[in-house]
This record gives structure tokens, C-alpha cells and sequence, in this order.
């Protein structure tokens, strides 16, 4: 039996989608979902975690020590020996999402068997699902990985199916950030596009990047999605008024039409991984709430989803 050490939270999803949790020995410091990730032994640790910063901070941070480090996480190479892998699932995507690549690969070559390292670097749906796919082939349970896909890609398309009797594609922004400011990125803009609205901010199938205020306002977004990378809805919400404190706030349509949410970042639009088909879900139920309502409405008030409270008038 294979064993496996996941370090990142999408890819332990992945294991976990193609019933492979009992042959994961370790994991990410951030793997959470499903809860038998939480009983696993941790591998990384970050800093950053032990000291909560308000978000602008946390963005200055990154940026400090990606330039002085390279990298924002630390592996435990004694645990990593310890638990003997014979492969490790990890990403080149995105150097603020996990232990950089580079850091992996070396210290894999020192490793017995070497094991095998798998990079792991969506920038699309389509991506995501080859994904799961190559996790699947790779660990032996290639039938498991298309019945998997085949159920994801159906719920994608009754998505479609849905909202293309739609009338009006609203223009939706999808924010990965609030202080500062950042547009989405990556597959992001794709799930407004399937989800029926239009990320006039996005960046399809490119990195998120530092956006200005004053693209907000020429954008105009009707609905308004905060997704913040790494956040629970709680942690977003804090940052709410930075938000509304920006000049002509409400003359946004999405702020006038109380049509502002946030979501679930971390468990759900940051991870690519099986849970990014219900962060399709969601956004369709937001976006068309006349033809996918209860898609949002069941998640109203947890913790997947929340609608933001309009600004107070001074």
C-alpha cells in the first residue's frame, strides 16, 4: 500500500475523493476537510499562523518573506523521513498556497525510494479535474478518478443548463482580497462565467493581482463576491469596512441593491480540489437566485456563505 503525504488542502481533498485517506501518513499544517485530515500528522508549519495580522499586514508580510526566503512555510524533514512517503502531492502554482516546489523536490531526492513527487498546478477547471486524474493514475485507482470526475462534470453542467435561461448575465466581481485590494484569478473568473455572470475585474486562467479602487468603481459590479484566499466567512467579514470606507461605496449597484456576500475562501474558492464545483454552486445560486436559489439558500448563515450588511449612512 501506497503512502502518501499531501501538502496542500486540495490535494488531501483529492486523496480523500478517490478513497485514499487511509494510505495518507502526513499532511499539510492548513489540511482540515474531511475530518479525518485533522487526525493526520502535520509536516509544515507557517508562522504567520501563530500571530494574527490584519490583512494588509498579512500581505506585506508575504511579500517580505517570499523576497528574503523564497518560501513562507517550513517542512519537519525528521518527520518527513519519519513517516517515509512514496509520494508527496504539492503544486508550483502559487507560492503563498504551500511549501515552494523546489523545496519539496530537494528534499525528496534525499529521501529512500526516492518518492515520487507529483506537482499538482491548475489554472482551470479543466485543469482541476486532470488533476484528480493524475492522482488517481499515479496511486493506482484510475477508475475511482473518472467515476469521480464524471460526477463533478455533471454537476457542472446542470450548473449551465440552469442559468442559460437566463435573460441578463449580471457583471460579478470576485475578490481573492480586500486590503489590498486583489481581482480574482485562475479559475475564478471561469466560475462566474459558468455560474452566468460576467468578472468584468478577473484574470481567467492568470494569476490574481493588486487591483485599484477606482477599478472597482468603473467595473460597476451588480453582485459583489468576497473570496478571500485563506479566509472563513468570519475572517472576511472583519474586513467589511475597509471595504464600505472607500470612496463612493454605495454608488455601487451590488452595495445599492444589497447584493454583497462573502464566502468561504479557504474550504472552498481557494482550493482546487472536488469542493471547487460546489464553490460553482454557490455562485450560481448568488449570481441567478431566480433560477438556482436554493444552491445559495442552504448555505445562507453557515459557514459556507453570508450576505454582508449594507454600510451604515454618515
Amino acid at each position: 500500500m501506497l503512502r502518501i503525504v499531501s501538502l496542500l488542502p486540495a490535494a488531501t481533498e483529492i486523496a480523500a475523493a478517490l478513497g485514499l485517506m487511509d494510505q495518507v501518513v502526513g499532511v499539510s499544517h492548513e489540511c482540515d476537510h474531511p475530518p479525518a485530515a485533522r487526525h493526520k500528522q502535520r509536516v509544515t508549519f507557517c508562522e504567520i499562523h501563530e500571530v494574527p495580522l490584519p490583512s494588509n499586514e498579512v500581505d506585506h508580510w508575504v511579500r517580505e518573506v517570499l523576497a528574503s526566503r523564497g518560501t513562507l512555510y517550513t517542512m519537519n524533514e525528521p518527520l518527513m523521513r519519519r513517516v517515509h512517503p512514496d509520494v508527496i502531492l504539492t503544486q508550483k502554482l502559487c507560492d503563498v498556497c504551500a511549501v515552494g516546489y523546489d523545496s519539496v523536490a530537494r528534499l525528496a531526492a534525499t529521501l529512500p525510494g526516492p518518492p515520487t513527487v507529483i506537482n499538482l498546478e491548475p489554472s482551470n477547471l479543466k485543469d482541476i479535474f486532470a488533476n484528480i486524474q493524475l492522482v488517481a493514475d499515479v496511486t493506482g485507482v484510475k477508475p475511482k478518478g473518472r467515476s469521480v470526475i464524471a460526477a463533478l462534470q455533471k454537476r457542472v453542467e446542470a450548473v449551465r443548463v440552469r442559468v442559460a435561461k437566463a435573460n441578463h448575465r449580471p457583471r460579478c466581481s470576485l475578490l481573492e482580497w480586500i486590503e489590498p485590494l486583489y481581482c480574482s484569478g485562475h479559475w475564478g473568473p471561469e466560475l462566474v462565467e459558468i455560474a452566468g455572470g460576467d468578472d468584468l475585474l478577473g484574470r481567467k486562467g492568470r494569476d490574481s493581482t493588486r487591483i485599484q479602487w477606482e477599478n472597482v468603481l468603473k467595473a460597476r459590479p451588480e453582485v459583489l463576491v468576497l473570496a478571500c484566499c485563506g479566509y472563513s466567512i468570519q475572517r472576511t467579514l472583519r474586513d467589511v469596512p475597509i471595504l464600505q470606507a472607500h470612496p463612493e461605496w454605495n454608488s455601487l449597484p451590488a452595495a445599492q441593491n444589497n447584493q454583497v456576500y462573502a464566502v468561504n475562501g479557504s474550504a472552498y474558492f481557494s482550493r482546487p480540489g472536488p469542493r471547487i464545483v460546489d464553490s460553482l454552486e454557490l455562485l450560481a445560486g448568488i449570481v441567478h437566485p431566480d433560477l438556482a436559489a436554493e444552491l445559495a439558500l442552504e448555505s445562507m448563515g453557515s459557514a459556507r456563505i453570508a450576505r454582508v450588511k449594507p454600510a451604515i449612512a454618515t
